[in-house]
């Protein structure tokens, strides 16, 4: 392994954007709390649970809004034998660099404990981001990650990336900053995502999302019948078609 991919990923934020960053998700808890407060959803079924999605909100909105949006009841109303559950990870907890350490010690290592053996993270926009740091850091505690318009970024890496002819082509450089979480994101997706069957991951994106081109870019390195894109900008209206696209595909369930 290198010096490069044994670094961790850094969430070392000016004042400046934090404070942007949390006016703009009004509503929402400003500290990174323990422990991580999370709604769970119990499917009315007979068995033990075996099944469970994981929903990680996005900067905007709240974890309650998988229900309020209707995610929860479309799921089970479609048979699917999955319980659900959204922690409050908002943007504190990436902000602190706690998210991974929260998530997994108060959500997934509990849900396995239960009885959970195919656990799937859903990311919506920043939860997109959030799945993908956990897969790098434990990929071995979760069966899929399903992201929907994720945040992989500013535009000037993605379009660094694209002048250089893409993914295969781009090179992070010699030196990696340690602040520098979006260089790091796009190597680890180079060198470890980019052809790799262990875990399954799929991408679901609007083509009228403003952070398209990134969700472009990340398609490069999956399997073309792991993406799903249909009409709609960076909304529940489009989320919510995106999910449902990815219920239909039937690929969360294991197959013995």
């Amino acid at each position: 392994m290198t010096q490069h991919k044994r670094r961790c990923f850094s969430f070392r934020l000016s004042a400046f954007t934090l404070v942007t960053a949390l006016m703009m998700s009004s509503g929402c808890a400003y500290f990174a709390g323990k422990p991580l407060k999370t709604l769970s959803y119990h499917a009315d079924i007979e068995t033990a649970p075996k099944n469970l999605f994981i929903f990680l909100r996005g900067l905007g909105g709240s974890h309650r809004s998988f229900e309020k949006e209707g995610l929860v009841e479309k799921t089970w109303g479609m048979g699917i034998p999955f319980d659900m559950m959204a922690p409050n990870a908002h943007f504190a907890y990436y902000a602190e660099q706690t998210l991974i350490e929260r998530l997994r010690e108060d959500v997934i290592l509990p849900a396995k404990r239960k009885g959970y053996e195919n656990i799937w993270l859903i990311g919506f926009s920043m939860g997109g981001l959030g799945s993908l740091l956990y897969l790098r850091e434990h990929s071995e505690e979760i069966s899929g990650i399903y992201l929907i318009s994720p945040f992989l970024g500013y535009r000037g890496i993605v379009d660094e990336i694209q002048k250089k002819g893409g993914l295969s082509k781009w090179t992070p450089g010699e030196y990696l900053p340690e602040d520098d979480w979006q260089r790091m994101l796009w190597h680890w997706i180079k060198d470890d995502v980019a052809g790799s069957k262990s875990i399954p991951i799929y991408l679901g994106f609007g083509n009228s999302d403003p952070f398209v081109k990134a969700h472009q870019l990340l398609a490069t390195a999956l399997p073309e019948n792991h993406i799903i894109r249909r009409k709609g900008a960076h909304d529940y209206e489009t989320f919510k078609a995106l999910w449902m696209s990815f219920l239909e595909r039937d690929v969360y369930l294991p197959h013995l």
